[in-house]
């Protein structure tokens, strides 16, 4: 999924938080939610805004992300 689609960046929304076009949810709200076990119906319909699109662009945002740079682990 190209991401750039569903999720856009501007300062006068949000701060510039990355957020779901057309919305004001930010990515990390989407992603905190569905890392403490809300399923993608939930999300839906608690954001009436959001969209199932909305929920796998965020995912393939943070996929993205995490390939971007490399974070050492403790042992």
């Amino acid at each position: 999924m190209d991401w750039h689609e569903h999720i856009t960046v501007d300062p006068a929304v949000m701060h510039g938080t990355a957020c779901i076009r057309g919305t004001r949810i930010p990515v990390a709200v989407v992603l905190a939610n569905l890392a403490d076990g809300e399923s993608t119906e939930q999300l839906l319909e608690s954001y009436p805004t959001l969209t199932a699109a909305g929920i796998q662009a965020a995912l393939a945002y943070a996929a993205d992300l995490a390939r971007e740079r490399v974070l050492p682990l403790p042992a």
